[in-house]
């Protein structure tokens, strides 16, 4: 609590609250000239603010609003919109701060929290490991605007297909460079692995020139002056398809992704990398909608 407004601005620099319910009447220095301070400040620019007042004219709403508040309510309220309101804004900004900047994903905090979510829940779930193969020689060879856009690609690709294909509960959270993660039912893991690399492919033409496309690998200059080619860029997914009650930290099951990806770069398609639930098995290998086992002969498993 602050009497004034010059007590405002000084307990929020000092106090660094996560959110400010901000009057815009008070002695010394008005809500308006508080805001503004706050909106100056690098520490607290983007605090979320919300302006509450007795005056119900529509310039002082837009002038709040302009100044940068978040949210406006004029007196007298209701206490239950108030504190949903409240709530809305908290959750809205924790969001904003855990999303990677590039994409709008969320990060790896949202990711761990899921994480756990999931294993408390005792329900059935699927997760994924996802990321672009030879995704440094793409970006060395066209440029970071272009590797940030083969990055957003596959974010839309992720999210486009959990939308399209998906029961409603899917989870999507971007671990950060070109690694992703997918969370979804057991029943669809594998038919929602399928679709992500097979629309992957049928979309990367386009990051490519299309001479590069057409030859099939990349020339990429080292640093030594030799020229190295490189296949075109694919997809690695990492699938633990029945997770229920198989891990108890988040760090067991991204481990075995983190193994699953492994496997995986031994090819040049993009491939999805199922683990066998017994201890001494292989992990199963789909590439291009035909199973194989890790050394690319023919499974006797139909998938």
């Amino acid at each position: 609590m602050a009497e004034d407004g010059e007590e405002a601005w000084k307990a929020v620099a000092s106090f660094q609250p996560d959110l400010v319910l901000l009057d815009v009447m008070m002695p010394r220095m008005d809500g308006f000239a508080v805001l503004e301070i706050i909106r100056a400040g690098f520490e607290t620019a983007r605090l979320p603010v919300i302006l509450l007042t007795a005056k119900g004219e529509e310039a002082d709403k837009v002038k709040g609003l302009k100044g940068g508040a978040n949210d406006y309510i004029i007196k007298p309220f209701n206490h239950d919109e108030l504190l949903l309101r409240v709530s809305n804004l908290l959750e809205a900004t924790r969001r904003e701060r855990e999303a990677n900047p590039l994409t709008g994903l969320p990060g790896n905090r949202a990711i761990e929290r899921e994480i756990q979510t999931r294993i408390a829940s005792g329900r059935e779930y699927a997760f994924m490991y996802i990321d672009i193969d030879r995704f440094k020689s793409f970006n060395d060879h066209y440029g970071y605007s272009m590797g940030d856009r083969a990055i957003s690609f596959l974010a839309g690709v992720l999210v486009g297909c959990t939308q399209k294909y998906g029961t409603g509960g899917e989870f999507v959270g971007h671990v950060g460079g070109d690694d992703f993660v997918v969370a979804t039912e057991s029943k669809i893991g594998k038919a929602m692995a399928r679709r992500i690399i097979e629309e992957f492919d049928a979309g990367k033409v386009d990051l490519h020139d299309p001479a590069d496309y057409k030859r099939g690998y990349l020339e990429v200059e080292s640093r030594s002056g030799s020229i190295e080619r490189f296949p075109l860029i694919t997809l690695t997914l990492g699938l633990v398809n029945d997770a229920k009650g198989r891990f108890e930290h988040p760090a067991e099951l991204s481990d075995t992704l983190a193994e699953l990806k492994r496997f995986g770069k031994t090819t040049e398609q993009s491939v999805i990398v199922v683990e066998r639930r017994s201890a001494d098995a292989e992990p199963e290998m789909i590439t291009s909608g035909v199973s194989v086992a890790v050394d690319e002969t023919p499974s006797d498993e139909s998938n």
